[in-house]
């Protein structure tokens, strides 16, 4: 199961973070949020892959960020349409990047806008759909997700905290990759808490072995 951490900031947790062993770590620049990474920090990982997020951003700003943060994946959080994002596809400094396509979800409804990213971008995320684009820390029913059967895979995403190992678990949907963790494992907004995530990880492996 793929353990992406969202909302990274400060070099040495940072660092902490990534020797947790995740697979991704997401840095947000959309100035809107909390978590928003103003300047390139001190320290950026080197043993996960490095995943920009955006919401609605110009296609030169995305490209300069993902130069300047030599970023595996750009994560699209906003309302970017199709057409959109096969032009940023072609200005991407590298072939290889991949693109992250999130969408917000609270009814079975929401999962039909899925079918428009088909073959366009390589990954879905699902989150809460809540008053702010994404960190709200909150789920939705993830019942729903049974009514996705596109072909692309997707991200469990949307207030997933330390007391969800069973839950996360539980989950099954040929489609779902992993799970996205953010907010609830903070100390503080852009400062996740070591243990959290750490005991996190364990307990999920322990269930996975099992």
């Amino acid at each position: 199961m793929i353990i992406k951490v969202c909302g990274m900031r400060e070099a040495a947790n940072i660092r902490a973070v990534e020797a947790l062993g995740i697979d991704m770590m997401g840095f947000i620049f959309w100035p809107g949020s909390r978590r928003y990474v103003s300047q390139l920090p001190a320290y950026l990982p080197t043993a996960c892959r490095r995943v920009g997020v955006f919401v609605d951003a110009p296609v030169g700003d995305i490209v300069q960020h993902a130069d300047s943060y030599q970023l595996h994946a750009i994560q699209l959080h906003g309302h970017e349409s199709p057409a959109a994002i096969r032009q940023l596809r072609q200005q991407l400094p590298h072939a290889d990047t991949s693109i992250i396509k999130a969408l917000n979800i609270a009814t079975t409804a929401d999962l039909h806008q899925a079918a428009a990213y088909e073959g366009v971008a390589d990954l879905l995320l699902f989150d809460t759909k809540g008053p702010s684009v994404g960190g709200n820390g909150q789920q939705f029913d993830w019942h729903v997700l049974a009514a996705y059967t596109g072909a692309t895979p997707f991200l469990l995403s949307g207030g997933i905290g330390p007391d969800d190992v069973r839950r996360v678990h539980a989950f099954r949907h040929p489609r779902c990759l992993g799970v996205d963790l953010n907010s609830r494992f903070e100390s503080s907004p852009g400062v996740k808490d070591i243990p959290k995530i750490a005991s996190f990880i364990h307990q999920l492996k322990h269930y996975e072995q099992d």
